[in-house]
């Protein structure tokens, strides 16, 4: 029983030594990849389901993307695979080279060859931002944690929208709030642009 208990042990404290020894200061590992999660037209304004202030969540996610192709590093562009869904904000344009995954449901992993194509890849850390936080960029994170990957969740580069519960709205910013603050230290590490930036040059 000794000997299985510090077998245990030792595997835990190896699997633990392995994670730390990846979650370094650099993203010129290529095993990290940039996931953005429905950033589209129509959140936008004059679109279908106009987010609030989805202008700098995108902007904020154009300065993540930038370094990441200065790195030439992965990424992937996830959209809602129906007519209204399929533009791609200019401000996040998917290049030809780059990566995308078309979905029919929340999340980016349910029926699509994402989980595929990062594991062919050899993926193991995602930095995941988009639309809407409360539900596809949430959804994303929480299968990607899942699945075994580490996440990085960039706050300013998600937007959402207000909500209603019974007679009571709930603004915008409570429901990004809320939901950042479920995910941080449990299904991902919580970042804004300017620290990822800062932390990983």
């Amino acid at each position: 029983m000794h000997r299985l208990c510090a077998g245990i042990t030792l595997a835990v404290l190896a699997l633990f030594s392995s994670v730390n020894a990846f979650s370094d200061d650099s993203l010129n590992d290529p095993a990290t990849a940039l996931v953005i999660v429905d950033i589209q037209d129509f959140y936008f304004p004059g679109g279908a389901l106009p987010l609030v202030d989805p202008e700098p969540a995108a902007a904020a996610a154009a300065r993540v993307l930038e370094r990441f192709r200065a790195g030439n590093l992965p990424v992937v562009h996830v959209g809602h695979n129906t007519p209204r869904g399929k533009g791609f904000h200019d401000s996040v344009a998917p290049l030809p080279d780059e990566m995308l995954i078309f979905k029919d449901e929340v999340n980016a992993f349910k029926g699509t060859a994402l989980e595929f194509w990062l594991r062919e890849q050899r993926i193991r850390r995602v930095v995941i931002c988009g639309m809407q936080t409360h539900m596809c960029a949430e959804a994303a994170a929480r299968q990607a944690s899942d699945l075994g990957f580490e996440v990085i969740m960039i706050a300013d580069a998600c937007a959402t929208r207000d909500l209603t519960f019974g007679d009571r709205t709930v603004p915008a910013a409570e429901v990004h709030a809320a939901t950042l603050a479920t995910l941080d230290g449990f299904y991902a590490e919580v970042m804004t642009a300017d620290e990822f930036l800062a932390a990983y040059p």
